[in-house]
């Protein structure tokens, strides 16, 4: 089990690098806001990150 939770660690830590070298702070402030509002069950945090990401990501398109 301790592999998997290392595993899983390296992970999360891995993406957060993408998503902050791709997309900049906001980008990580985004991905912070989802995954806190997930934790907590809040549906408007988790909501307010999905925008931030949506927007970050469809900006080039606009």
């Amino acid at each position: 089990m301790p592999v998997l939770a290392l595993l899983s660690a390296v992970f999360v830590i891995g993406f957060e690098q993408l998503v902050q070298w791709k997309y900049g702070a906001t980008g990580l402030v985004g991905l912070l806001l989802l995954t806190v509002g997930i934790k907590a069950k809040s549906p408007a945090v988790s909501s307010a990150g999905a925008v931030v990401l949506a927007l970050l990501m469809a900006g080039p398109a606009l």
